[in-house]
């Protein structure tokens, strides 16, 4: 196994290419699987509520603003509702960020 000691620095960046594409490969492979099986997003977090979903008060945003806590919004960072299909999905109770001023 000392095989890559002997590698010199061109050997190397002519593997790099290899690397990278299993890399992608790998990737690929995940990011389909998620799509068609399905992933909990929240693992831990209240897990007895229906659905988590925050809301901040801060001072110096105009209107509200609901971001999505789920990565599957068509409109990231802000929240599309997506995530009640999700949750029907995969039985997950993650729900969307809404941050609004302070009345």
């Amino acid at each position: 196994m000392d095989f890559y000691r002997n590698l010199s620095g061109k050997d190397w960046a002519s593997l790099l290419p290899f690397g990278v594409a299993c890399v992608a490969v790998g990737f690929g492979v995940k990011t389909l699987l998620d799509k068609q099986l399905g992933t909990v997003v929240n693992l831990s977090v209240r897990k007895s509520e229906s659905k988590v979903a925050d809301s901040v008060d801060i001072e110096d945003i105009g209107k509200q603003a609901v971001f999505c806590r789920c990565w599957r919004s068509s409109k990231f960072p802000y929240c599309d509702g997506t995530h009640n299909k999700h949750n029907t999905a995969t039985g997950d109770n993650v729900g969307p960020l809404i941050i609004k001023q302070k009345e």
